[in-house]
């Protein structure tokens, strides 16, 4: 089988996948018009003139979109990033615009990203020309998911008007209700604590963008993209994580216990009083907060992070560490999520990076198994919060052990098949007899 012959399914599947992600991006902006929210069209589409959300994103998908450049491209394309924020900075300034709902900066890599879609387009042909456009994809892609993201958690607010709170704050008892004592402990230490881990909560996509560049350092050099690497596993994540949201609503302890609950909330307890334990039930709720609880993508992603860490230099192991600790200390400290929403979390990471790279392997049978278990564990975990949360808070000492088990299995197994796949050596080939002597 030829070269071309091989790459033809490979071509097929990014094509694929591309008009799926349109159609999909298409059908979440006319949801969102139908119920007079902004899309993620309209949003990424308003970046290009008016200040973004976040210039750091911008300027994080415009380093993915770099690993396909070499040196000197990428530091016309720096400087070209830099030079039209300068001038974008200039133009606001002299008219006095508003910046406050978002950076003075990130235009500048939105403009240079889409230039070199435009340049791949006009000017590269083959094999160069589909490089350069998945890198511009790539980097396209890590927005548009931050983008539609948003979308999600305002769909869920507008559309779901009852929460299950009061469930999972009764399930949250097997674990001793650990965000009340976060949020206690977040306040004794004081702002700087704060202030910390409230940045490293909001540049999680920043810290996966760290990682992936270490995965796709060669990729200029090599002229190939790796078969598995975070930036897809991050994706999927966001993908499928919402769709949970639709059918598991959860605000969170700071909104359905707490101050910011308002007149909402069920009691105001956050962080200083745990919940009684009765019997629960459904919990009304405004339509501005998201339901964006179960299962903590946070921490899924966090989980994501420090799992690919794991193949990285010493200092991106520990920072891939220091992540995954300081995000799930700040899901809890800030009440925003309960423990066992980082319990979901961490099962759904690791079965939907056991199914990405049991897909690569061509649908390994030991990893089809253990994406089949991760999914049923997944599924055992949120029907024993929605029906049997009382049981779990009044023996707390079999239900806590349980779930922090069951979890580990799903951790256990996932360490266990890749250790095993690792070893699986391919065997030399076989020498040629050499000719006789005549």
């Amino acid at each position: 089988m030829g070269r071309a012959a091989r790459r033809r399914p490979r071509t097929v599947l990014w094509a694929a996948a591309g008009v799926l992600t349109l159609g999909f991006l298409v059908a979440l902006q006319l949801v969102a018009h139908h119920l007079g929210i902004p899309g993620p069209i309209t949003q990424q589409a308003r970046e290009v003139i008016h200040a973004p959300k976040s210039g750091f994103l911008l300027y994080a998908s415009m380093a993915l979109t770099m690993v396909v450049l070499t040196w000197r491209q990428r530091l016309i394309a720096l400087g070209a990033a830099i030079g039209i924020d300068l001038v974008f900075l200039a133009v606001r300034w002299a008219i006095g615009a508003d910046l406050s709902d978002g950076h003075p900066f990130g235009n500048g890599a939105l403009w240079v990203v889409l230039g070199l879609a435009v340049f791949a387009l006009t000017r590269r042909t083959g094999a160069e020309r589909l490089l350069l456009l998945k890198g511009v994809g790539l980097g396209l892609l890590l927005v548009t998911g931050r983008k539609t993201g948003d979308t999600w958690l305002l769909i869920t607010s507008r559309t779901l008007p009852v929460t299950l709170d009061p469930y999972i704050a009764m399930a949250d008892h097997a674990l001793g209700n650990p965000s009340w004592l976060a949020g206690r402990l977040l306040e004794a230490g004081g702002p700087v604590g704060e202030h910390a881990l409230d940045y490293v909560y909001a540049q999680l996509a920043v810290a996966a963008v760290v990682v992936a560049l270490y995965q796709l350092r060669n990729v200029a050099a090599e002229q190939r993209f790796p078969r598995h690497h975070l930036v897809r596993t991050f994706l999927v994540i966001g993908l499928i994580g919402p769709a949970i949201y639709m059918i598991y609503p959860v605000v969170g302890p700071v909104f359905a216990y707490g101050p910011q609950g308002g007149t909402w909330a069920a009691a105001d307890l956050w962080p200083n009083t745990l919940p009684p334990i009765t019997a629960p039930s459904h919990l009304p709720f405004d339509t501005i907060t998201p339901r964006n609880c179960m299962p903590s993508l946070h921490t899924a992603w966090a989980t994501a992070i420090f799992i690919h860490s794991r193949r990285g230099p010493r200092a991106l192991r520990i920072a891939g560490t220091f992540w995954l600790v300081a995000t799930l200390a700040a899901t809890l400290g800030f009440g925003w999520h309960y423990g066992v929403d980082l319990v979901a979390g961490v099962v759904f990471a690791y079965t939907i990076e056991a199914g990405l790279r049991t897909f690569d392997r061509g649908g390994d049978r030991a990893g089809v198994l253990l994406v089949v278990y991760g999914t049923a564990v997944f599924a055992a975990l949120l029907t024993a919060y929605r029906f049997a949360p009382l049981e779990m808070a009044r023996y707390p000492w079999l239900a806590g052990p349980l779930l922090l088990l069951v979890m580990a299995s799903v951790v256990y197994g996932y360490q266990r098949l890749t250790r095993l796949w690792e070893s699986v050596t391919i065997p030399a080939p076989r020498a040629e007899p050499l000719p006789e002597p005549a």
